[in-house]
């Protein structure tokens, strides 16, 4: 049996397929699409089957159809591109398929508005909540959204502004590659009232160095919260020592209600934050030497509502002698002079105190423990390895977190 050609159709129908393409459907006895796409090919002789809501209709359909009738699906643009491909190949197999993309609608709208996409957060807003959409464009770079009828860019606008993220451009893209095709750009203030035709793309691109927002109404949690409730500063955002990181490393500090903590290098201060709420009423120390990652420190302490957090603007290890001898030190985002800075972090240490460090790169993991070898003798050394789930349609992937090496080392009393 020949496989099922799954083509991709652009706004100007079959004036826009290949000779194969159009033979293709020609030959088709049975042809499976949504409204619009069967409204775009009027020249069809098969018999139409539209492909609504309800998948595993169609599904049923398509598989009551094979070894009988020659089959062919239509699509907009690529079909595995948040189309349908993908869900057919998952529920029917794959190998009862040839899928024969076109440009989607998504590529042609960031090649119209003349932006890369190699990094965007893309979306469609058929298959995702709002609300879980909106807390990734928050934190996110470029973004580009398959829009609905009820999720209208007017709307994500006005949502966007209400949770005080205003520090996008946009552009809604309309029915892109037709006669009536329209390019809107402005400010989210520009778009939250104007209305739009329902077949449209929305880009939002961040302006430059602005930083993140928290997410308004996150239930705070005593540790290991998710990363995007803490403000990161613009472009570090994915430098945060990472949720369940900080909550491990945390469990290795070890901290005692009354401990002085340090957090070296502190970023946004998650770790220095969350330290705050086990070593209170004791002090946690949060030193960087970053201005704008100082006043973020600021912000999330009071967005947590932690009055014992103590922010130090200023270069470790030169401050460190200002400073109460801490019980548990943690040293994030360390550069180049690794020696130096845990020779100085380790003799700050009171005697039995802990030293948790986490890094990247072979050759910080490397460096780090040769220094703490020499100095404590024992090095505990944790490799993690985190995936986080994401659900695609009614799929589950797993989504990577780059691997994080924790090392730990403890002074004897």
């Amino acid at each position: 049996m020949s496989k099922i050609p799954v083509i991709g159709i652009g706004p100007d129908g079959a004036a826009g397929l290949s000779a194969r393409s159009r033979t293709l459907l020609a030959e088709a006895e049975v042809v499976f699409g949504s409204d619009a796409t069967l409204r775009l090919l009027p020249e069809l002789t098969g018999e139409r089957v539209p492909i609504g809501s309800d998948l595993p209709a169609a599904v049923a359909k398509l598989r009551g159809h094979l070894g009988v009738k020659r089959i062919a699906v239509v699509a907009s643009g690529d079909p595995l591109f948040y189309g349908t491909a993908r869900y057919l190949c998952e529920k029917v197999g794959p190998d009862h398929f040839e899928v024969v993309p076109h440009v989607s609608s998504m590529q042609l709208a960031f090649a119209r508005i003349k932006e890369t996409w190699e990094e965007a957060y893309l979306t469609d807003l058929a298959a995702r909540p709002l609300d879980d959409v909106l807390d990734k464009v928050r934190t996110a770079e470029t973004v580009g959204l398959f829009t609905t009828e009820e999720a209208h860019p007017a709307r994500i606008a006005r949502e966007l502004l209400a949770r005080g993220i205003d520090y996008f451009n946009v552009w809604v893209c309309e029915n892109l590659g037709g006669k009536d095709e329209r390019i809107t750009r402005g400010e989210l203030t520009d778009v939250r009232d104007m209305k739009f035709d329902p077949l449209n793309i929305m880009i939002l691109k961040r302006k430059a160095n602005r930083p993140d927002r928290q997410r308004v109404g996150a239930k705070l949690r005593r540790f290991g919260n998710p990363d995007d409730v803490f403000a990161q500063t613009r472009p570090k955002t994915g430098l945060i020592t990472q949720s369940e990181v900080r909550a491990v490393a945390l469990a290795q500090l070890d901290l005692n209600t009354g401990d002085v903590f340090w957090d070296v290098g502190a970023g946004s201060g998650s770790v220095a934050i969350e330290a705050a709420a086990l070593v209170s009423p004791g002090p946690s120390y949060a030193i960087e030497q970053d201005s704008a990652d100082y006043h973020l420190i600021v912000a999330n302490a009071a967005l947590f509502g932690v009055s014992n957090v103590r922010p130090v603007f200023g270069t470790a290890p030169e401050v460190f002698a200002s400073l109460p001898h801490p019980d548990a030190i943690f040293v994030g985002g360390n550069g180049g002079e690794v020696a130096r800075l845990m020779e100085a972090c380790y003799a700050a240490l009171r005697p039995g105190g802990r030293l948790v460090t986490n890094v990247g790169t072979l050759e910080m993991i490397s460096s780090t423990y040769a220094v703490l070898k020499r100095l404590g003798g024992r090095v505990d050394v944790l490799l993690m390895n985190l995936a986080r789930g994401v659900e695609q349609l009614e799929s589950l992937r797993f989504e990577a977190i780059n691997p994080t090496v924790l090392l730990r080392v403890q002074k004897g009393a």
